[in-house]
């Protein structure tokens, strides 16, 4: 990853194929190594078949890359994450309850490296793996991987122990499908100042797109919680006195108290039919750590910010088998502050400037948190992937038969827009305040922004958009869109990507003080005659524009339709638009029917023609039909078949 010297920002760029992100992720193990993991799972087909089905399980954990147990040096490099070599860890993540229920006999959890940081505090080594086992739908079990090997530095550890559980429950959904866990990733360290109040939101999503998500605060009371098993071990309620965790979205809030210490945070995160469910279908575990800092004094008042294209959280969907590329953009905000690193969370596969093939589709989790010369680190930034998906972006608009409306030339008060995307869009997702920018554009220069995220509808592949709002008359305007301005139907909701191109989406507003003219003659007006056709009684006028706007003039036009003289010739000067004492102002007009109000008009009068033709064929159908049959009845009637064969024979015997 090349970080570029300048105070402004520093950029990583992340070229994603299927699945494949490139930044690291870090996973912490010091003399005691373990520092936190992630348990999901899903069906391969949540349709059920049978009595089993196929589960994808994954695992996620992260550990200290100069622990003594890893026996190094050497310690892990971005080589490593390359060749995704296994961490050299042993152990499995067993059946802890109601192992009866299932044929599941445990899974290693020797995981591929995705991630390796070799920043002091951080220190981070960082993997993941799927195991696919066939299950009995039955299943509805315990499962977690748990250890005494904690680092030594946290705030609160009573055990040293670490547990990270997950309740893996097939049992059919109300609505007859089998249940897919929440999903949710995570920085394996997040920094963050001390004695100030901390707002850290923890990334969910689940596939099963109607289920309601909520966390909560693992806890050691197997006999009553829902996992029947010990969940935090030795780090239950390890953040400090005064943290509250609002658990329908996930945030945390709290105040760390003491600086160059850990802090670990374990969370529970299940899933709910619906409102009104008692019980959640399942529950899986997030086990991070947060770090607690003095700024030092040399260090900027503000720390860097993740800033660009994707907001936190996104969700993006991304096709097998398509080069993917993402930008993270990080805002420094004083002289000398640079970024160093990158602290990230990666899917398998996805490493520095260059990309592998995935080994699985379906949602992967990514973070990033950039890192500055002082060692402070911005907040997480966090998206979902959705491999094998393909986001709802928007068409590009044509000028003819186009998927944006209105392009080119609008009137003055025109308040409605529309744009198609490439599938079923649904409700915005409002990841971030403004959403739609229309800017009038003077030499290249924005001169004027307006926000309209309000008052957006969203039906089938269109979205329409209604302002209220007085254009420039004769100004020129290009519409820009954040990502996610459109969402699709599946999972999360992919978002689409952000429109940035001044040329994409164009219209201008008409002028009628351009679009007039008027002439000012020396000589009587020109007497035109026009002679109609019998057939027509229409002329064109050629001042009408394309989009049928009203074009004024000043022109004198009479008809008489016999004969034409004309004037001996006139000198004249064109000027702008203003008051004349020569000739009348007349106005033509054209009415602009678009597709669907065609078809409407044509409604009435396809429907009357067809019961005609109807009325007039159905007697002359039913008299070519008597015919053919009284004729197919002459030639293949027994009877007539004997006569004629009869008569054959007769004849045979008076020639011979």
């Amino acid at each position: 990853m090349h970080i570029p010297p300048s105070p402004i920002c520093g950029i990583c760029d992340v070229t994603l194929l299927n699945r494949d992100v490139l930044c690291s992720l870090y996973n912490i193990i010091d003399g005691s190594h373990f520092r936190g993991g992630i348990i999901s799972w899903r069906p391969l087909n949540s349709t059920p078949s049978g009595s089993s089905a196929q589960i994808l399980i994954h695992q996620r954990y992260f550990f200290d890359r100069k622990a003594t147990y890893f026996g190094g040096p050497p310690y892990c490099t971005e080589a490593d994450v390359t060749a995704q070599m296994s961490i050299p860890v042993t152990g499995t993540m067993g059946c802890m309850a109601n192992c009866s229920s299932s044929t599941y006999s445990g899974l290693s959890i020797v995981v591929k490296t995705t991630d390796c940081n070799i920043l002091p505090i951080i220190s981070s080594w960082g993997g993941e793996r799927y195991d696919l086992v066939t299950l009995p739908l039955t299943t509805s079990i315990t499962m977690g991987f748990t250890g005494n090997a904690w680092l030594s530095a946290l705030y609160i550890d009573t055990t040293g122990y670490w547990s990270v559980i997950n309740r893996l429950n097939l049992g059919l959904r109300p609505d007859g499908f089998i249940n897919t866990s929440p999903v949710t990733t995570t920085l394996p360290v997040v920094f963050y100042p001390i004695g100030q109040r901390i707002t850290h939101v923890i990334q969910m999503a689940d596939n099963d797109g109607t289920d309601v998500l909520s966390c909560r605060w693992s806890n050691s009371n197997s006999g009553t919680n829902y996992n029947r098993a010990d969940e935090c071990a030795g780090v239950c309620s390890a953040l400090p006195s005064g943290t509250v965790l609002t658990g329908s979205n996930c945030t945390l809030s709290f105040t760390l108290p003491t600086a160059n210490i850990y802090y670990a945070c374990s969370i529970q995160i299940e899933d709910y039919y619906d409102s009104f469910a008692v019980n959640p279908m399942s529950s899986i575990p997030v086990v991070f750590l947060f770090y607690g800092y003095t700024p030092s004094g040399g260090a900027c008042a503000q720390r860097p910010a993740i800033i660009g294209n994707r907001p936190n959280r996104a969700c993006i969907g991304v096709p097998v088998g398509v080069q993917f590329n993402e930008t993270i953009v990080v805002q420094t905000y004083c002289p000398g502050q640079t970024i160093v690193d990158f602290v990230t969370s990666s899917p398998l596969g996805m490493i520095h400037s260059t990309i592998s093939n995935p080994s699985t589709t379906g949602p992967q989790g990514f973070c990033a948190g950039a890192v500055d010369n002082s060692s402070l680190q911005s907040d997480p930034w966090c998206i979902t992937y959705l491999v094998d998906y393909t986001s709802p972006d928007l068409i590009l608009p044509k000028v003819v038969q186009g998927s944006a409306s209105p392009f080119g030339t609008v009137f003055q008060n025109q308040t409605k827009f529309s744009i198609q995307g490439k599938f079923y869009v649904v409700h915005l997702v409002m990841t971030q305040k403004s959403v739609l920018t229309m800017i009038l554009q003077t030499h290249q220069f924005c001169v004027m922004m307006r926000d309209i995220h309000q008052n957006i509808i969203y039906t089938g592949y269109t979205i329409v958009i209604i302002t209220n709002y007085t254009w420039t008359p004769g100004a020129f305007y290009y519409v820009t869109m954040d990502s996610g301005f459109a969402s699709g139907s599946v999972f999360c909701h992919a978002e689409s990507a952000p429109i940035r191109d001044k040329t994409f989406w164009r219209f201008n507003i008409w002028n009628p003080a351009v679009s007039s003219t008027t002439t000012t003659t020396t000589t009587p007006f020109t007497t035109i005659t026009v002679t109609t056709k019998p057939t027509s009684t229409t002329s064109i006028n050629t001042l009408l524009t394309t989009t049928g706007i009203v074009v004024t003039t000043t022109a004198l036009i009479t008809t008489n339709g016999t004969t034409a003289t004309t004037s001996p010739p006139t000198t004249a000067a064109p000027t702008t638009a203003g008051p004349t004492t020569s000739g009348v102002t007349t106005e033509s007009t054209v009415a602009v029917m678009y597709p669907r109000d065609f078809e409407d008009a044509c409604k009435s009068t396809v429907g009357l023609m067809t019961a005609v033709f109807l009325v007039i064929l159905m007697p002359i159908h039913g008299l070519a039909m008597y015919a053919a049959f009284t004729k197919l009845s002459h030639t293949f009637n027994p009877v007539n078949i004997q006569a004629k064969s009869r008569h054959k024979q007769r004849m045979k015997r008076i020639l011979n």
